[in-house]
Order: C-alpha cells, then structure tokens, then sequence
C-alpha cells in the first residue's frame, strides 16, 4: 500500500481547503494538520500527489508499507505505553497518543481491551478523522466578567503545593496505605473549603479502595438544578516496579488530582445556579474501577440531572513546542467539546485538539452508559513516556500548561452552573 502526507496549515483547514482532489481508489485519515492518504494503486496515488499543489499545503515524500485495508488500526495510548508493550508491532504513522499500525484482525481482537487503561485499538475507518486541530482563538467569544474573575483566581503557588503534597507519597497504586493517606488529605482539602464529602468504598482486584466525593450545592431551585461533575483519578502506579515501587505520578494523576483541588479552591466562594461536584477515583490504573463503580451507583434520575462531565488525566506535561489540550469525547460529547474549545479560546492561549475516538480514562465510563463527557489532557502530538513508572516526577510538570488547562475548565465549569450571586 502507498502513503503520503498531506500536511495544510489549520488556516487553510478552516477555509475548506483540507485536501487535494482524489483519484478514486484513495481514501484519508486526519492526524490533527497531517493528512494520510492511502491506496492500493500506484496510478492514483500519483495523481493524488500531482494534484496537491504548494498552494494547498507542504508535500512530504511517498511511502511504502506491506499492509492492506484490513491491517489498518487506530491506536489510542497512554504515554508510550502500547509501543512499550508491544515493540514488535509495525508503526505505520506516529503522532504521539494516535498511531496507525498494522495488525491481523485476530491480533487486533486479542489486543482489543487487553489494557484499557494503557491503550485502545479500533479498525482504521475510510475518511476518518483521528483527531484534529482547531485555529487558536477561532472560537473565542467576549469574556463574561464573572468568569474571567473565577479564571484569574487558578493559582500556581496553590496548584504547586497540592501537587508537590501528592508526589511526596511513595507510591499512590490504589489499594496501598499511602492511597489511603493521599485520600485523606485530598478530602480533608475538600472539607476546608467547603465541600460537603464523603467517600464510596470500591473493589480493586479483590482488594478494596475508595472514591472521594465533595459536593457545593447551587442556588437554584430544587427541582431545577442541574449537577456539572468534575473528575480527576487519584491512585499511580508503576508497571514494571509492582505496587510498593516507586510510583510519584505527577503528570499521571497527581496533575489532576491537584487540579480538583485548585477548582475547589477558585469555586469556594462563588454561588451557583447549579450544583457542582468533584471526584477523586481510585482503581483507574488498574481498570477504570473507581469510575465504573460511582456510574453504576448512579440512579435514573441522578443521570439525568448531570449537566456535564470533565474529566482531567494528566494536564501538565509540555509535548511540543505549542501549549496545547485535547479534548476527547464521543458524538454525545460535542457540546461540551465545543463549550471547553470556546472557553480555551476566550480564556486561554492554548491549541485545541479534538478527538471523538475516547479511551484510557475515567470518561469513557460515563460516556459507556450515555452520559456526556470530555477528556481534558495534554496535547497529543507527542506523548509522556514516563508515566507509569518512577520517573513521572515534578521536574518534569509544565505548570504553565497544567494552569492554562485549568483556565479553560474553570471558564467552562462557570459558564455551566452559571452565577446566582
């Protein structure tokens, strides 16, 4: 099969002016600016090619690889975490969380939710948009003054103490005494600031965990207020070191779980219309099981009333030379995609990446039983190959990055449970 990428600058994307014609015979796959033409045929390749014109966008060289439609999957991973698991496996175009690979169909099937929360695998489609890369500030509108009051109170000095707080523990894997110990505080944190909290015991492989849940009850009426959920997992881990190695996780998760604590801090005072509630999850790396758990608790009508769910997983590692956030979702996730993309453009100087292929985190457990949810992580051109172990330390956080990022949700959290004041 021959490739070759069409790479367009986002402008010339948002102009309609995304791709060359194509011969028949040539389908597509976005990449965020990178697009992957593909075909079996030599004739219409070139024609493609030819067709490409300066104009339109850079041309990069042809390639070549011994793989047939049907060989074509999507990878969606966690750091580097499927090609650290699987090096043998043939990377047909890399972009960091989003690879295309070559698989048989019966490897992909036995690989298939083998690790959620390490990587997802799912058949590459025909014109599928991997992922994509909005311009920066196109969809930004007028600052409303009381969020950009809300935004201007993220703080580095406070975000930086909950994170430094959370990486002291020696490991933070979800059925140890230190997770114990870093739910503690992180509830205690909550309590202070006003939440109401409790805690919910989950099932880990056998052992047990537990969820931290803090709740600030809006203004409006009863049976009118809607519930916006913000989540973050709590627990680390290290792979190859086992349970008791090592395991600091600042980017994967204490970056997050830090994050909840910084918006708990900035929402402590304002009054909502809405109600707002915050969790931290044990047992994500382990297989999702804090998230699954709480969603499974939920009743009909506490399904209903959820407004919108973030989730944050890893915000504060810088993976190219543009600070970027990537909002992953499903298609009943796209208006709180276009609301989070709206309020990073207003309040924030990040790129905007988007992506409806949703794996790895708390999300999907939301968005598996219909309720809308967005990923809110790091971009996605490159990947931080040092989670999972215990090189995942502070010096390695961008909190310049994990404070725009933090920016971007507060403004939409605001925009959503609205000012009663």
């Amino acid at each position: 099969m021959k490739f070759y990428t069409h790479q367009t600058p986002i402008d010339a994307r948002s102009r309609g002016q995304a791709l060359p014609p194509l011969a028949p015979g040539v389908s597509w796959a976005r990449f965020g600016e990178e697009t992957l033409l593909y075909t079996d045929e030599d004739a219409t390749m070139a024609t493609a090619a030819a067709a490409a014109a300066p104009s339109r966008g850079a041309r990069l060289p042809q390639r070549q690889a011994d793989v047939s439609r049907e060989q074509l999957y999507v990878v969606v991973q966690s750091g580097r975490l499927f090609q650290q698991h699987h090096p043998r496996v043939p990377v047909i175009h890399d972009r960091g969380r989003f690879l295309l690979v070559k698989l048989s169909p019966k490897r992909a099937r036995q690989l298939q939710g083998d690790n959620e929360t390490c990587y997802g695998i799912l058949p590459l489609t025909e014109n599928q948009v991997v992922f994509d890369v909005s311009e920066r500030g196109v969809a930004a509108r007028a600052p409303v003054a009381f969020v950009q009051n809300l935004v201007n109170k993220v703080n580095r000095a406070s975000f930086e103490a909950s994170l430094t707080k959370l990486v002291s523990f020696q490991t933070r894997n979800s059925t140890s005494e230190e997770y114990g110990q870093s739910a503690d505080f992180t509830r205690q944190q909550l309590k202070t600031l006003g939440f109401q909290t409790r805690q919910q015991q989950i099932a880990v492989n056998g052992a047990t965990s537990r969820n931290i849940i803090a709740d600030k009850t809006g203004k409006g009426s009863q049976g009118e207020r809607q519930v916006v959920v913000v989540t973050a997992h709590l627990d680390s881990i290290n792979l190859r070191g086992g349970p008791t190695a090592p395991a600091p996780g600042a980017d994967d998760n204490g970056s997050g779980s830090a994050g909840i604590l910084e918006i708990a801090r900035v929402f402590q005072s304002h009054q909502s219309a809405n109600d707002l509630r915050l969790i931290l999850f044990g047992g994500e790396e382990q297989g999702l099981f804090g998230s699954k758990r709480y969603v499974a608790s939920l009743t009909a009508a506490e399904k209903a009333r959820i407004r919108a769910v973030v989730n944050m997983d890893m915000i504060a590692n810088l993976n190219g030379t543009t600070p970027s956030v990537l909002l992953e979702g499903s298609e009943i996730s796209q208006s709180i995609i276009d609301g989070l993309a709206s309020s990073a453009a207003t309040y924030t100087q990040l790129m905007i990446e988007t992506s409806l292929n949703p794996f790895n985190s708390d999300h999907v457990s939301f968005i598996n039983k219909g309720i809308p949810a967005v990923l809110t992580i790091e971009g996605a051109d490159n990947t931080n190959n040092n989670v999972h172990s215990a090189r995942d330390t502070l010096d390695k956080v961008s909190f310049d990055l994990a404070l725009d990022i933090l920016r971007m949700n507060v403004a939409f959290i605001a925009s959503e449970i609205g000012d009663f004041s």
